[in-house]
C-alpha cells in the first residue's frame, strides 16, 4: 500500500498550518533576532552605529536575493519532481542548489571584503562612519557564507517534510543570537563588531542543527554529485527569479530612500528610517512564513493535479495574511511611540521624531504588501515566472523607484515616502487582475475536501 502524502492527501486546514506555523515561527524568530540586534546597537552604541548597519542593507539584500532565488526556484522544481515521482531529478536539484549558494557566497566574500571602501562609497555612506561600517562588515561578509548556504538547506529540509526540524534550527540560532547580543553589547559593552560575531556564532549553531537532516532515515532528498545539469539549475533559477526581484528590489528601494534622506538630512534620518524599516521587515518575514508554505503546498499539488486543493490553500493563506496585517496596522497606529523607544533612548530626539513621522506615512504598506507577495509566490509555485516577475517588479522596483523620485521632485508638499504605499496599492490591483485571468483559464479537477 502506497504511503499517504500529507501535502497532497491530508485535510486542508491541518496540513496548511502544519507547514505554515513552523515556517512563521522560524521566520519571526529570524526577525526578532534582527530587531534585537537593532535594539541593542541603537540603545547601547547609538544612532550612528544603527545607521551604519542599515546603510549596508542594500548589499546584504543583494546577497540574500540571489540565494533566495536559488532556494525558492530549487525547492519548487524539486517539489514538483517529488510529486511526479522523479526522485533522481529532485536529488540533483537539491545538490546543485547547495553547491551554487556556497560558491556564490565564497566568491563574493573574496572579492568584496578587501575592497569594502568602494562598496561603502557606492552605498553613499558618510565618510565619518566608514570605520564603524568596516568593523561590522569585515566579519559579516564571511558570516554570509554560513548564513546563506544554511538558508538554502533550510528551504529544502522543509520541502522534504521536516518543517519542525527546520524551524527548530532557526529558533536555536535566533535564541543564541539574542543571548549573545545581550552578553556582548548589553552586559560587556563591546563594540559593533561583536554584534557581527553574535550573528556568526548563531548561524553556525543553526547549520549544525540542520545538518542532522542528513541522518534522518525517512528523508527523501539525498545529496549527490550524479546527474547534475546546468540546464536544470538554469530552469530553477529562472523560476525563482521573481523571488530574486522581490528581494533585490528591497535593497534598491532602501538605497533610493537612503539617498533621498541624506540629501536633506544626516545619519539621524537614516536611524529614524531604520526603525520604520524594522517594522516593514518583520511584517515581510511574517508574510513569507505563510508564503513559504504555499510554495511547497502548491508545487506538489500541481504535480499531483489537485487544482481545487490549491485554491483552498490559497484562500486560507489570504485570510491568515490579512489577519496578520490587521494586527500590525493596529500596533503601528496606536503605539508608534513605544516602537521608537525600543530602539533609541530619549536623548536621540531627532531620530525618534523621524521614526514617528515615517511610521505614520508607511503603515498602509502593511495592508497591501502581504497579498502582493502571496499572489507572486502562487505564480512562482505554478511555474508562471512571467506573471510573478511582473508583480515583483511592479511592487518592488519599478513603481517604488519611479514614484519616490517623482514625489521628491514634483510633489514636495507630500513626503516622498508616501510613494511606497501608493506603489503597493497599484501593484495589488495588477496582481488581482493577473490572478483572476489565470483562474478563468484553468479547468478545475474533481473536488478535494478538507
Amino acid at each position: 500500500m502506497a504511503t499517504k502524502n500529507r501535502i497532497t492527501d491530508a485535510p486542508i486546514i491541518p496540513t496548511f498550518f502544519y507547514f505554515a506555523l513552523p515556517s512563521l515561527a522560524g521566520l519571526l524568530a529570524i526577525s526578532s533576532a534582527s530587531i534585537v540586534d537593532g535594539i541593542f546597537v541603537g540603545r547601547y552604541l547609538g544612532a550612528a552605529p544603527l545607521a551604519s548597519i542599515n546603510l549596508l542593507i542594500p548589499y546584504f539584500t543583494f546577497m540574500f536575493s540571489v540565494c533566495l532565488m536559488i532556494a525558492i526556484g530549487g525547492t519548487v522544481l524539486a517539489g514538483r519532481y517529488i510529486g511526479e515521482k522523479k526522485q533522481k531529478k529532485a536529488d540533483a536539484i537539491f545538490s546543485q542548489s547547495l553547491i551554487s549558494a556556497m560558491l556564490f557566497t565564497v566568491v563574493m566574500a573574496a572579492i568584496v571584503t578587501p575592497n569594502s571602501g568602494y562598496l561603502f562609497d557606492a552605498l553613499n555612506a558618510p565618510q565619518d562612519i566608514h570605520e564603524t561600517m568596516n568593523s561590522y562588515f569585515g566579519i559579516m561578509s564571511f558570516c554570509l557564507i554560513i548564513q546563506l548556504t544554511t538558508m538554502v538547506l533550510y528551504y529544502f529540509v522543509r520541502a522534504d517534510g521536516f518543517p519542525v526540524l527546520a524551524t527548530a534550527a532557526l529558533i536555536f540560532g535566533s535564541i543564541t543570537n539574542i543571548a549573545l547580543d545581550i552578553l556582548f553589547l548589553g552586559y560587556l559593552g563591546l563594540g559593533i563588531e561583536w554584534a557581527a560575531w553574535a550573528t556568526t556564532i548563531a548561524q553556525s549553531i543553526q547549520l549544525i542543527v540542520l545538518l542532522s537532516f542528513f541522518v534522518q532515515k525517512n528523508r527523501t532528498l539525498k545529496f549527490t554529485l550524479k546527474g547534475l545539469k546546468i540546464k536544470e539549475s538554469a530552469r530553477a533559477f529562472i523560476n525563482g527569479f521573481s523571488e530574486f526581484i522581490n528581494e533585490i528590489s528591497v535593497g534598491i528601494v532602501i538605497f533610493t530612500v537612503h539617498w533621498l534622506l541624506l540629501v536633506n538630512g544626516d545619519d539621524a534620518a537614516i536611524a529614524g528610517f531604520s526603525i520604520a524599516n524594522y517594522v516593514l521587515f518583520i511584517s515581510m518575514m511574517a508574510y513569507y512564513g505563510i508564503v513559504d508554505a504555499i510554495h511547497i503546498l502548491v508545487s506538489q499539488n500541481l504535480g499531483a493535479g489537485n487544482h481545487r486543493r490549491i485554491r483552498q490553500f490559497m484562500i486560507l493563506a489570504a485570510v491568515t495574511i490579512l489577519s496578520i496585517s490587521t494586527v500590525l496596522v493596529l500596533v503601528c497606529t496606536l503605539m508608534p511611540h513605544h516602537l521608537s523607544k525600543l530602539f533609541l533612548s530619549d536623548l536621540e530626539n531627532a531620530s525618534q521624531q523621524n521614526a514617528l513621522l515615517y511610521l505614520n506615512i508607511l503603515w498602509p504598506c502593511l495592508m497591501f504588501s502581504g497579498l502582493n507577495v502571496l499572489i507572486s509566490a502562487y505564480f512562482t509555485a505554478v511555474q508562471k515566472p512571467l506573471q510573478s516577475t511582473a508583480i515583483a517588479l511592479s511592487r518592488g522596483l519599478v513603481l517604488p523607484v519611479i514614484l519616490l523620485l517623482s514625489f521628491s521632485t514634483y510633489l514636495k508638499q507630500t513626503h516622498f515616502l508616501a510613494a511606497l504605499p501608493v506603489a503597493e496599492f497599484i501593484t495589488l490591483a495588477l496582481a488581482l487582475t493577473l490572478f483572476a485571468v489565470h483562474q478563468k483559464r484553468k479547468t478545475p479537477d474533481a473536488p478535494v475536501y478538507a
